[in-house]
C-alpha cells in the first residue's frame, strides 16, 4: 500500500510546519522612535539565515538582524544617524545606499530583505522613494518606512560546503522542510502520481484541474500556459 504523497502530507502541517517553538522571539523594529541602544549579545536562530542581536533601548531588550561589520557593545540608534546598522526612514537615507529589512507599510517592523548577505539599494525619493530589491525590481516605499543600513550581517555562511549528507538532514529538519526531495517519476505508481513505467516519464499531462483531488495535485495545477509551444 502506498503513502500519500509528500505534497499532501505537507498540508496537514505536521513534522513539515515551521518549528516556530525554537524560534528565539519575533525579530522587528520597535514601535520607538529617536533612540540609541547598545548591542548586549549575538544568538543564533534556527529562524533566520543570519544572526541576530540582543539591543538593550534604555531597558527594553529587542531582537533585530545585524548588520555585517556590527560588533558587541556598539551602539545603535533608530532614527538617527546614517552609521552601519542603524534604522532611519527610508526617506532620509541618502541614494545609493544599501539597506535591509525594510518595512512594507509604516511601523510593521520590517519585511523585505531579510536573508543572510543581502541588501536593498536607495534609487531615488520623490513623493515614493524607490529601492531596488535584490531581486532587481524597483518597488516605491512610503518614506516614512524604516530600514536598517547595510549588508545583512552571514552571507559568507551559505559558502561553506555541506560535507555529507547528514548535515543538510539535519539543517533543513531545523526549518521544517522536506529532505532529501524525491522527483515522482522515480517513485512506484502507488506513492505518486508520476511514478511507474518501464523508464522515467510522467507518462500523461502534467496539467491539472484546480478541483483536483489531494492524491492528484502534482505538476502544473490549474496553469495559464504550460510553455508549449505551438
Amino acid at each position: 500500500m502506498g503513502k500519500r504523497i509528500i505534497a499532501r502530507r505537507k498540508g496537514r502541517g505536521g513534522i513539515y510546519s515551521a518549528p516556530s517553538h525554537k524560534y528565539k522571539a519575533e525579530v522587528k523594529y520597535p514601535p520607538l522612535d529617536k533612540v540609541s541602544g547598545t548591542v548586549i549579545d549575538f544568538v543564533h536562530d534556527p529562524g533566520h539565515t543570519s544572526p541576530l542581536v540582543r539591543v538593550d533601548f534604555n531597558g527594553k531588550e529587542v531582537y533585530m538582524l545585524p548588520a555585517e561589520g556590527i560588533r558587541n557593545t556598539q551602539m545603535i540608534s533608530i532614527g538617527g544617524d546614517m552609521k552601519t546598522g542603524s534604522v532611519s526612514p527610508v526617506g532620509d537615507i541618502p541614494e545609493g545606499t544599501r539597506v535591509f529589512n525594510i518595512e512594507n507599510k509604516p511601523g510593521d517592523g520590517g519585511k523585505l530583505v531579510r536573508s543572510a548577505g543581502t541588501s536593498g539599494v536607495v534609487v531615488s525619493h520623490a513623493e515614493k522613494t524607490v529601492i531596488q530589491l535584490p531581486s532587481g525590481r524597483f518597488k516605491p516605499f512610503n518614506p516614512r518606512c524604516r530600514a536598517t543600513v547595510g549588508i545583512v550581517s552571514g552571507g559568507g555562511r551559505t559558502e561553506k560546503p555541506w560535507a555529507k549528507a547528514g548535515k543538510k538532514y539535519h539543517a533543513m529538519k531545523s526549518r521544517g522542510r522536506a529532505y532529501p526531495k524525491v522527483s515522482g517519476v522515480a517513485m512506484n505508481p502507488v506513492d505518486h502520481p508520476h511514478g511507474g513505467g518501464s523508464h522515467q516519464h510522467v507518462g500523461k499531462t502534467s496539467s491539472l484541474p484546480r478541483g483536483a483531488p489531494p492524491g492528484r495535485k502534482v505538476g502544473h495545477i490549474a496553469p495559464k500556459k504550460t510553455g508549449k509551444v505551438k
